[in-house]
């Protein structure tokens, strides 16, 4: 039997020592994004992506083993294991191979098997299984016994078939063989609840694919229009194809007993195929469940990742009709500098009112960019600050997502951030924030209120928060975060830290001024050393004097860090600003040679090199920028073939939703999106991509718009 660590190795296609080592190093409490970073020498040089799927295959391995030797306690304690179900334990592959085995030894609630074989019809089952020739009345003239309940032959050898049936029910070869034919020739058959009953599940109302040829979108709809009364579902074998393999296992060769025949037959129909379907439904809903939480996590991460929009004062607009639209203008670190309301959608008198208010606001603080949240009213808000900006021609504004504002701006942590400010005004706060930096505002949001996925609601709750908050570590990480600046919410994602750590950090920077030093961090209440190690390299304190302080370089590898410099003919008076030929140098010098001689691996050494260079460096800064506009387009202004500018809001199995400034973001199926054939569209485009599309249709009555990517001129 392989070791979970040589499976680990087959499977991601990764040598078998790193992947020992990254057991070794999760085994002793390092979080992902350390040992991604700082353990480069150690794992080959896995991404992030690959340690959490070794991660989560792992922890199944694990559980996997450790229900093995559950089951096979179980069955020992029984006085029924033998070598060979010894052997086939262990050489399960999955949980439902385990259970499988598993299924004849299980204790089982009271079924007419259990009642037959109580009555001492067993030896009887058994006897007509052997299929010797011999009459079933004749065998079961011996067993009517009217004391134990059996008061004729009929009743004797209606018991026995309820045992053999049962036996045949349990079989692990049987139950697998089908599972795997449905897989290959089994169907998924939906019809309607009620016919006459129209809903959003209407494609669903007759539809029959093989199972085999199931998107993941389709299992995920027709679950829920099953759960909500319209539709109903069940998968299918061609006709007698099912019960003709459990007769085959059943029957011996050339043997046609026409009794056990017919207890194979109420086998499949009564135990076998209710339960097996049950199976396929629970199997598919887990893969179509793991491909959206896949799907939504990848989605979350360049949502995450987008570009902030730095160094500008932002006013966030959160439309709103009855209460109006709420005001907030945030300087370039988003601190709140003022605040309004203005009623644009109750008149004209009151639109002009309101652009006047905001042209004042935009003169006092000389706000450039404004961010207008996307929900109710903010086509009119759109409109209004179109003609805003007529006076502001320096000034552009954006369409930013709503998704989760109203949830943050009603928590307890929006509460303690804005203790004097209305719940509105929070949302106009966020909305301008999520313009200037969306990492650091989205990450006081529950992932899951971020909007970018597909069928969430439908999915395993817990398996979906792990995922996504992998993914907001995982982001925060790789941006870093400034230690003297940082919200408890962002400090809190930063590794080997957590809520109390984070809060611990906020209060001891209020209470005793500003980080100089890394070292202080050590300083907090309820930060060891191993929790210093994990999050030290992520934290960036920028006035340090200590230039290290302020990259990502951690603090582990300073000596060697000084050591490089050393070797490549650098003074510390040259640091930073004097280090364009490092590359070069080291490339002269030999990187293998200075990784031994500063005592670090050649990873190590090129990441320390390429933070020296950019001390503080962003990756976000080297995306495109989000695109800020200065006029507005209705759905009834475009025309078939008009070539726009989008942003990608979404990305699902069936294509990606872009934002082309309109209100109604239009769909790119999957087939327009590339030449080439796609599995998937994320293969071609990710959240935050501006793009060039090309309108398609348009349905006014339906605010529907089909796009295109493909066959756009370069110059367009």
């Amino acid at each position: 039997m392989p070791t979970i660590a040589e499976i680990l190795s087959a499977e991601l296609n990764q040598k078998l020592a790193h992947i020992e080592n990254v057991i070794a190093l999760l085994d002793e409490g390092n979080t992902v994004p350390f040992i991604a970073r700082y353990r480069k020498e150690h794992h080959g040089a896995m991404d992030d992506t690959t340690l959490r799927t070794l991660e989560t295959r792992l922890a199944y391995l694990r559980g996997l083993q450790q229900r093995r030797e559950e089951v096979l306690r179980s069955i020992e304690t029984q006085g029924k294991l033998t070598p060979e179900l010894t052997k086939a334990v262990s050489a399960a592959q999955t949980l439902a191979e385990v259970e499988d085995l598993y299924r004849p030894f299980k204790p089982k609630r009271r079924t007419r098997g259990t009642v037959a074989r109580e009555k001492g019809l067993e030896p009887l089952a058994a006897a007509l299984f052997r299929q010797d020739g011999t009459a079933p009345e004749a065998l079961a003239r011996n067993y009517v016994n009217p004391e134990l309940g059996v008061n004729s032959i009929e009743e004797a050898l209606a018991g026995a078939s309820d045992i053999i049936a049962e036996d045949l029910s349990d079989d692990p070869a049987i139950r697998k063989e089908l599972r795997s034919l449905y897989h290959r020739r089994g169907s998924m058959a939906c019809q309607a609840a009620d016919p006459d009953t129209d809903s959003v599940y209407r494609l669903y109302y007759d539809f029959n694919t093989p199972v085999s040829r199931l998107l993941d979108h389709q299992i995920m709809a027709i679950n829920r229009g099953e759960k909500e009364g319209f539709l109903k579902p069940a998968p299918a074998l061609p006709a007698g194809v099912g019960s003709a393999i459990v007769c085959h296992a059943a029957l011996k060769p050339r043997s046609s007993s026409a009794f056990v025949r017919a207890a194979a037959e109420d086998a499949f129909d009564r135990l076998i195929e209710p339960s097996v379907s049950r199976e396929i439904r629970a199997a598919l809903t887990e893969r179509a469940a793991a491909g959206a939480i896949r799907n939504f996590a990848l989605n979350l991460r360049p949502l995450l990742m987008q570009p902030p929009v730095k160094g500008f004062v932002t006013m966030g607009l959160d439309p709103g009709y009855r209460n109006g639209c709420k005001v907030a203008v945030v300087d370039p670190t988003g601190k709140v500098l003022d605040t309004a309301v203005v009623y644009p959608t109750f008149s004209e008198r009151k639109k002009q009112e309101a652009i006047a208010t905001l042209s004042q606001l935009m003169r006092r603080h000389k706000v450039r960019h404004i961010a207008i949240g996307n929900g109710t009213a903010s086509r009119e808000t759109e409109a209004m600050t179109v003609e805003l900006l007529k006076s502001f021609p320096d000034a552009g504004y954006a369409i930013v997502s709503e998704a989760g504002a109203s949830v943050y701006s009603a928590s307890e942590l929006a509460a303690e951030e804005f203790p004097d400010f209305d719940v509105n005004l929070r949302s106009a706060v966020s909305i301008a924030r999520r313009l200037q930096d969306p990492l650091a505002e989205l990450v006081k949001i529950d992932p899951k209120a971020i909007g970018v996925g597909q069928y969430q609601h439908d999915c395993p709750q817990k398996e979906l928060s792990a995922a996504l908050d992998a993914v907001v570590e995982d982001c925060v990480n790789a941006v870093g975060v400034d230690l003297n600046t940082a919200s408890p919410s962002l400090l809190r994602r930063v590794s080997g830290l957590n809520g109390t750590t984070a809060k611990n950090i906020v209060a001891y920077r209020e209470e005793n001024g500003p980080f100089t030093s890394r070292a202080q961090i050590k300083k907090v209440p309820k930060i060891g050393p191993k929790a210093f190690q994990q999050c030290a390299g992520f934290l960036r304190i920028p006035e340090s004097a200590d230039i290290f302080d302020r990259t990502g370089v951690h603090p582990e590898s300073y000596a060697a860090a000084w050591d490089l410099l050393k070797y490549c003919g650098y003074t510390p008076k040259d640091v930073p600003h004097n280090l364009t030929e490092l590359d070069a140098r080291i490339e002269k010098l030999g990187a293998e040679k200075l990784a031994d001689a500063c005592k670090v691996g050649v990873p190590t050494l090129l990441d320390i090199a390429k933070e020296l260079q950019k001390p503080g460096r962003d990756p976000r800064d080297e995306l495109p920028k989000p695109v800020l506009r200065k006029d507005v387009l209705e759905l009834k202004d475009l025309q078939k073939g008009m070539i726009l500018t989008g942003t990608v809001r979404n990305v699902i199995d069936f294509g990606a939703f872009v934002d082309i400034g309109v209100h109604h973001d239009g769909l790119v199926h999957i087939s327009q999106i590339a030449s080439r054939r796609l599995n998937h569209p994320s293969e071609a485009v990710k959240v935050g991509d501006v793009v060039k599309v090309m309108v398609l249709d348009v349905d006014e009555k339906r605010h529907r718009i089909s796009l295109t990517i493909k066959g756009i001129p370069k110059d367009a």
